[in-house]
């Protein structure tokens, strides 16, 4: 099947679909232009000890050194000037067609919610904010960056942010696979779905009796045969074909 009359299935799908959930990837953010991480060329390749640096461990042993490092890695300077993407605005457009779209992101960028989204599963957590530990006041990201070592203004406790770190307990989970098994179309975006345990989601919507399976990724995954719809393509270009063929239903 050729990749027009694949989004053209897929844009019919969309269309009866009650209920869609999508798991969505870095893929989806790197066409806003964030860098990718995990990647080899990516943001981690090259810092060393990056799953040290970005440790429960390292934050609870050195904190200060922590919060230096975090802001490095991530350029946290820069996460404001990014700006959802065809694929982030269609998805939150969805909404408005009275679908129910649950997002389950493995991204902490907060593009989906910028985008308009409102029902959202940051497994990863979220780097627009971060928390004190101790009184559990929460901090957006603005005051993250006034300080190169943020402090609760109440306690002066050196705040924790509220990405996930390594060493930390994935978020959602239970509701990412409960709502993956009772949708009507599951759609993967820019994942290469390596990593555990989101990459399991799939199985799931797979051998669930409803959901019609798509994925859209640049490249081939380990998992593509677990999908009735396999579309290698650039996201923000298959989202505005996709557009444009819901607008004509």
């Amino acid at each position: 099947m050729e990749t027009e009359t694949k989004i053209s299935k897929l844009a019919e799908e969309i269309t009866a679909a009650k209920h869609i959930v999508v798991l969505s990837g870095a893929g989806i953010s790197t066409a806003s232009g964030i860098p990718d991480f995990r990647s080899e060329n990516g943001v981690y390749s090259k810092f060393e000890r990056v799953e040290h640096l970005l440790s429960e461990t390292y934050y609870h042993q050195h904190p200060k050194e922590f919060w230096i490092n975090f802001k490095n890695i991530f350029q946290l300077q820069h996460m404001d000037s990014y700006e959802p993407n065809a694929a982030h605005t269609l998805l939150a457009e969805l909404e408005k067609l009275d679908k129910k779209v649950t997002i389950v992101t493995q991204n902490v960028d907060g593009l989906h919610r910028k985008a308009g989204s409102t029902h959202i599963l940051e497994v990863h957590g979220t780097i627009a904010s971060a928390h004190c530990p101790k009184c559990k006041a929460s901090y957006s990201l603005a005051h993250v960056l006034q300080q190169e070592v943020p402090r609760c203004f109440s306690d002066n406790f050196i705040l924790k942010p509220d990405v996930v770190l390594f060493g930390g307990g994935v978020q959602h989970l239970e509701e990412a696979y409960e709502v993956t098994q009772h949708c009507d179309l599951f759609l993967t975006l820019g994942s290469s779905l390596e990593v555990y345990p989101i990459k399991e989601l799939p199985y799931y919507a797979s051998r669930a009796e409803r959901p019609t399976t798509a994925i859209i990724n640049m490249t081939a995954t380990p998992k593509d045969d677990l999908f009735d719809l396999v579309i290698h393509d650039e996201l923000v270009a298959t989202f505005t074909e996709l557009r444009k063929l819901l607008n004509k239903s």
